[in-house]
């Protein structure tokens, strides 16, 4: 029996089942079989597919499969999951940024790797010049948190690579300073990298360096706590940081 409610749904929203399948990183004729055989995805798919459609999940679905716990929202916030920073693919990072609106955030040390990025730069000035809010948030390279994390990662030159990326971040410093630049002198347990309801969790690892850490890729879901709990560490983050100054920049 084909699914009548999740085509209607596609049409409301002027979508397609490859804009769909797209959106939520499945196969194309998978979305296909969800609609003309009444296929059933798994959990994490009805949710994603729910949230990108703008409906409440059981107007889709009203299997057993499909219940509204904190629980299950919160799982099927998590898109993928990928074992080392290294293995995620490099164009990800782009169109995930490329994809935000309203928020662009980074929280690091260094992200020296980002800042090295010329396509990266064009991209953050695109989006505040759409009025999109651009925050980075990089480790402030005298402080004791800093220290430690280079001797966690098995070397000494955190501030160094801090500094290094804030003399890559010099020409946006200078040319757009609608983007926020904060130093903070928070330990961090995770890199966080969010685009709108988006967002890339590098965890840190004692004894190795970030990019062979683990990394989430979340999508924010109504009534899913996941996201929103690393969000909240964002925004305490920014809260206490301090801004850069000339000085800074500099030093750098």
């Amino acid at each position: 029996m084909s699914n009548e409610r999740l085509r209607a749904a596609l049409l409301a929203q002027r979508m397609t089942v490859h804009d769909l399948a797209e959106a939520i990183e499945v196969n194309a004729k998978t979305v296909e079989r969800w609609i003309t055989q009444g296929k059933v995805p798994y959990r994490r798919h009805q949710y994603a597919t729910a949230s990108v459609l703008k409906v409440d999940v059981t107007t889709l679905w009203d299997d057993g499969r499909a219940f509204d716990t904190a629980t299950d929202l919160s799982r099927a916030e998590i898109v993928t999951v990928y074992p080392h920073r290294h293995m995620v693919p490099s164009s990800l990072w782009r169109e995930l940024y490329a994809r935000a609106e309203n928020h662009v955030d980074v929280l690091v040390y260094s992200g020296l790797w980002l800042s090295e990025d010329p396509q990266f730069h064009d991209l953050l000035k695109a989006k505040v010049e759409r009025n999109a809010q651009v925050r980075i948030m990089l480790g402030d390279p005298g402080c004791d948190a800093v220290r430690q994390r280079g001797i966690d990662e098995g070397h000494r030159i955190m501030d160094g690579k801090i500094r290094n990326a804030l003399m890559n971040y010099q020409p946006l410093f200078t040319s757009h300073p609608d983007i926020g630049f904060r130093l903070h002198d928070a330990t961090l347990y995770n890199s966080l990298f969010r685009s709108d309801d988006e967002m890339l969790v590098n965890t840190h690892v004692y004894g190795i360096g970030a990019y062979m850490a683990p990394v989430l890729h979340l999508r924010r879901l109504a009534g899913g706590g996941l996201f929103n709990t690393y969000a909240k560490s964002i925004e305490q983050t920014w809260g206490s940081a301090r801004a850069v100054t000339d000085i800074d920049m500099a030093g750098a």
